[in-house]
This record gives C-alpha cells, sequence and structure tokens, in this order.
C-alpha cells in the first residue's frame, strides 16, 4: 500500500491554479483565529447559548464572537434560534449539517498539528 500522492497525476499548472483558488476559498470561509474553534465547539455542545459560547471560545471578545457567527451563518455553518416566546429572549447557536462537512478537515488539521508540535519538540531536544 503506497501514499495516496502516489496515485495522484502529476501537478499541472492548471491544477496547481485549481487548488490554490480552492485553498484561497477554504481559507477565506474558515480561516483566522476563532472560525474553526467556534465551529468544534458547536459541534462539541449542541445548541450554545452566546455567553456560554463565548466561556468556551477562551480569549474572544463579545465582539468579535458576534462578528465571527454572522459570518459563519452568512456561510452555512450557523444556525441562530430566537426563542421569543421565553422572556428575556433566548439566543442560541447550533452547527449545520454542512458544518458537519468539515468534521474530516478538522480531524486532519488535528492530527497533523499533534504531529508538528511532536516534531517541534524532538528537533528542540
Amino acid at each position: 500500500m503506497g501514499n495516496n500522492l502516489e496515485l495522484e497525476e502529476p501537478m499541472t499548472k492548471v491544477r496547481c491554479t485549481e487548488s490554490l483558488s480552492s485553498v484561497e476559498d477554504a481559507i477565506y470561509v474558515i480561516g483566522g483565529k476563532w472560525k474553526l474553534k467556534i465551529i468544534i465547539a458547536l459541534q462539541e455542545h449542541g445548541s450554545i447559548r452566546f455567553n456560554e459560547l463565548q466561556r468556551m471560545v477562551a480569549g474572544i471578545s463579545a465582539r468579535v464572537l458576534s462578528n465571527e457567527l454572522k459570518d459563519l451563518e452568512l456561510n452555512g455553518f450557523v444556525k441562530r434560534i430566537v426563542h421569543s416566546e421565553q422572556m428575556p429572549v433566548v439566543v442560541e447557536y447550533i452547527s449545520t449539517d454542512y458544518s458537519k462537512t468539515l468534521k474530516p478537515v478538522i480531524a486532519a488539521l488535528s492530527e497533523w498539528g499533534r504531529t508538528h508540535k511532536n516534531n517541534i519538540r524532538q528537533d528542540l531536544f
């Protein structure tokens, strides 16, 4: 059994350009310091209120969290649910089915991050 890269066609200029464009699109939507952390927190806990989410994503300000949630909602990763029948009004956020398509990406990034950290530690000692 070989590496998956052995099965792929050689990288052409067109494929390289397409790949760069696709990666740029993905990073534009989920990149930055907070978006994946918010998505992971929502996937782990189902529906969650704003203040609880802010506590889970340590270090994020309310303003930044609000902006990130708006972006994530615009891109279909988060759904905002308003319970106006309650007083005071309760607002919850949930991850969408579309956000679950990121699970393999998150798993791959997590594994790569663990491996990278171990490699750095080995190089230091």
